[in-house]
Formats: C-alpha cells, sequence, structure tokens
C-alpha cells in the first residue's frame, strides 16, 4: 500500500511538472521576440504591455507567433482604448495581409466579442448571445480564454463562456496565433499575459 501511495504520489508530481513545463509566454513583456509584423499598422512594447495602433494607411495589421500552435488553451488580457475593433487568430496563415484562419472576436460592445469569425471564407460562424455582452468591460482589462482542441474551440470572456463551435474545417486548420488590428483608423488595444498551454503533447 505505501509503495503503491508513493508511485500515486510521484505520478501527480510528474503531471504537475510536466503542465508548468508545457506553458508559454507568447509575450515576454519587453521586446516582439517569436512574433511577426505583416502589415503597415503599429505594433510596439510599452510598459510591460504589448500595444496595437492604427498606422497613417489605417488598414489592416496582424501581427502573428513565428512557430504554429495545433491543440492548445489560450488566455490573454486586454485594454480596449480606443475603438477597439480587433481579435485573435487561431491556425492561420499569411499571404502579406490576406489571412487564412479563424478569429475569435475582440470589438467595441454590441459588436460579438467571443464569437467566431472566418476570414476569407464562410464569415461569421458562430456569435455569442446578445445578453453575453454585458461581461466585456469597454476601457479596462479583459480577460479572454481560447481552446482548441481538435474541431471544438470554445472562448470565454472573464470567466464566462461566449460560444462554442464544432466545426471540421477548423479542425483540420495549422498555423500561428495572431492579433489583429481592424482597417478604419482610430483603434488603439493594449495586450499583456499571452499565454498559451499546449494539449495533447506526447
Amino acid at each position: 500500500m505505501r509503495k503503491l501511495t508513493f508511485t500515486t504520489l510521484l505520478l501527480i508530481a510528474l503531471q504537475c511538472t510536466w503542465a508548468q513545463e508545457t506553458t508559454i509566454n507568447l509575450f515576454n513583456g519587453e521586446n516582439l521576440d517569436g512574433w511577426v509584423n505583416h502589415g503597415e499598422e503599429k505594433w510596439f512594447v510599452e510598459n510591460g504591455e504589448l500595444i496595437c495602433e492604427s498606422g497613417p494607411k489605417a488598414e489592416y495589421g496582424y501581427l502573428s507567433t513565428v512557430d504554429f500552435y495545433d491543440d492548445f488553451e489560450l488566455t490573454l488580457e486586454f485594454k480596449q482604448e480606443a475603438d477597439g475593433n480587433s481579435g485573435v487568430f487561431i491556425r492561420s496563415t499569411f499571404e502579406g495581409t490576406k489571412v487564412s484562419g479563424w478569429q475569435v472576436e475582440v470589438a467595441p460592445p454590441g459588436k460579438d466579442t467571443g464569437g467566431i469569425y472566418e476570414s476569407y471564407g464562410r464569415g461569421w460562424l458562430i456569435k455569442p448571445a446578445p445578453e453575453k455582452d454585458k461581461n466585456l468591460k469597454m476601457g479596462e482589462w479583459n480577460t479572454l480564454k481560447i481552446r482548441a482542441e481538435g474541431s471544438n474551440i470554445t472562448s470565454w470572456l472573464n470567466g464566462i463562456q461566449m460560444v462554442h463551435l464544432e466545426d471540421e474545417k477548423i479542425g483540420e486548420g495549422k498555423g500561428a496565433i495572431a492579433l489583429q488590428i481592424h482597417d478604419g483608423g482610430g483603434i488603439r488595444v493594449k495586450w499583456r499575459n499571452i499565454k498559451l498551454t499546449r494539449l495533447n503533447v506526447d
């Protein structure tokens, strides 16, 4: 019995160590190492925060991870300081500023933050119920969580589940994590604590 208990405790300890080792800080709080800028919009670090702003051309812009991530749980914080029309892309690839992939929406009130949109494809796949929009705190820090596992995608905003979608096409997707700045100008969004935990790691 004592041997069995020791083995069980050892397995638990190893699992905890494994979980810690597979959590990645995608943003180091100092610079944009590990990221690629697509477009001419502004991405920079200030006071340990990642900031995106509209540039002179006011076009679409993206900041994507160098590495690709398939199955993961991603958490981050965002603050919309002006307009706030942005988003978090998953399993996405880029040709200039043309993106192939799926966006979990980050937007001003009434514009479906937490919903899932397919760019240059089927458009909106799922939007949150209208009453969930109250979970967004415009002008304050919000926590967004995205879980992508196979064909299943779930989003949470400030601890409340916004949507769950099962989609075969998303399940086949391969690509990077990316942050978006929408076209139109006048946008400024801050990001911090961007952390990813891999799932189903052998």
